[in-house]
């Protein structure tokens, strides 16, 4: 794995309890206060623990946190643009003192992991929500969470029980040992967590021209109400995989991260993370990781420049602008690439193609591959009231 990128920090971070510890770790926390984890937070202390977020080994404490919100980097230097955090309440507090362990339990009880206090502080929601989301509005749904969390935070290395379910969800080690296996020196990775169109397929393969492999990483945490889900998502990669790209130059793995919606920073994030899974390259096109108008159409790769482009953050960004097909050019294009007139380019958003399923209409094939629409169009056809997945 010589010929691989190097992870943030130089080392893999593996915070997972062997097989060994983790009978003794469940006995040990019966007897230890609790926190429940939101679906956000127990993401986070899964990527924590199997390297993803390397150098980070824990729920950032006080120092580490206020470096990534006023400068997007971690105390020590290393660039980082998410503050990833562990809230809890006044009662948990009162429990949680320096040295003492902490059980992470999930919605239903379960328990997740360990963490060992370092601190209790308060974080300044507004000023975070200024400088990560660049916006305080309610109505902005990272803002929205983050506010319902609370001020306080609790800060420190985690060890977590292994993940369950997800055969798909490799760790960054499984990713490395992929590509070495494949001889790959050079990936890009792709960062979706919407149904693949037309333009992924435009961009991922304009990418494949210049490296030796693809890491298609869609994420399958939480997101928006009206995204729509994994399941019928990884439905669509499998099928556009299988019948369009050379196999043996494509890894599909699923990302298990929650979306915060932030724009600039929650992009650069991105590609932090696929560096510690081994890729090179990362693929930034409009409007990534944004939500409404919050952001300007390509301020993600203008942050990328701003932190100092590849050569501090690690990887390569492959910055596109916005794609379209083009009726007169029978193909996908760009303003780069394309002479034709407007009313010749075809443009349908994820909420334009959302509202044509839900409506019963057809996905056009100059939006998606046909088979890709069936899988969309079968999912929507489930009875009122049915679960789409």
């Amino acid at each position: 794995m010589s010929g691989l990128v190097a992870p943030l920090g130089g080392t893999l971070v593996d915070r997972r309890a062997a097989q060994a510890e983790a009978a003794g770790l469940r006995a040990r926390a019966e007897q230890l206060p609790s926190i429940e984890l939101s679906s956000s937070e127990q993401a986070d202390l899964e990527l924590i623990a199997d390297g993803a977020y390397s150098p980070i080994a824990g729920f950032l404490t006080r120092n580490d946190y206020e470096s990534v919100v006023e400068r997007a980097e971690l105390g020590d230097g290393t660039p980082w643009t998410l503050p990833i955090t562990l809230t809890l309440t006044e009662e948990q507090a009162a429990a949680a003192r320096p040295g003492a362990e902490v059980a992470l339990r999930d919605a239903e009880g379960a328990l997740r992991g360990v963490l060992t206090v370092d601190e209790v502080f308060s974080r300044d929601v507004e000023r975070e929500a200024s400088e990560v989301y660049r916006t305080t509005d309610d109505a902005h749904p990272g803002v929205t969470a983050m506010r319902r969390g609370g001020s306080l935070l609790v800060g420190g290395p985690v060890t977590a029980l292994p993940a369950s379910g997800d055969a798909q969800a490799l760790t960054p080690a499984q990713t490395r040992k992929s590509f070495a296996e494949r001889d790959w020196n050079t990936v890009v990775a792709f960062q979706t967590r919407n149904p693949v169109h037309r333009a992924h397929e435009y961009l991922t393969k304009v990418a494949l021209e210049q490296v030796d492999g693809l890491l298609l990483h869609p994420l399958v945490g939480a997101t928006k109400d009206d995204d729509i889900p994994a399941p019928v998502r990884m439905r669509c990669y499998d099928v556009l995989l299988r019948n369009y790209y050379p196999a043996q130059r494509v890894l599909l793995a699923t990302f298990p991260a929650a979306m915060r919606y932030a724009g600039p920073r929650e992009a650069v994030y991105h590609g932090l993370v696929r560096r510690n899974y081994g890729c090179t390259h990362f693929i930034i096109g409009r409007d990534a990781a944004g939500v409404g108008n919050y952001y300007g159409t390509y301020d993600a790769q203008l942050l990328y420049d701003e932190l100092g482009g590849a050569a501090r953050l690690g990887y390569t960004a492959f910055k596109f602008e916005h794609t379209f097909w083009c009726n007169a050019c029978e193909s996908m294009a760009s303003a780069r690439t394309c002479p034709h007139d407007r009313e010749q380019h075809v443009m349908l958003s994820g909420t334009a193609v959302r509202k044509l399923l839900s409506e019963g209409g057809d996905v056009p094939h100059t939006f998606t591959r046909p088979e890709v629409a069936e899988v969309l169009r079968e999912a929507y056809s489930r009875p009122a009231g049915e679960a789409l997945v």
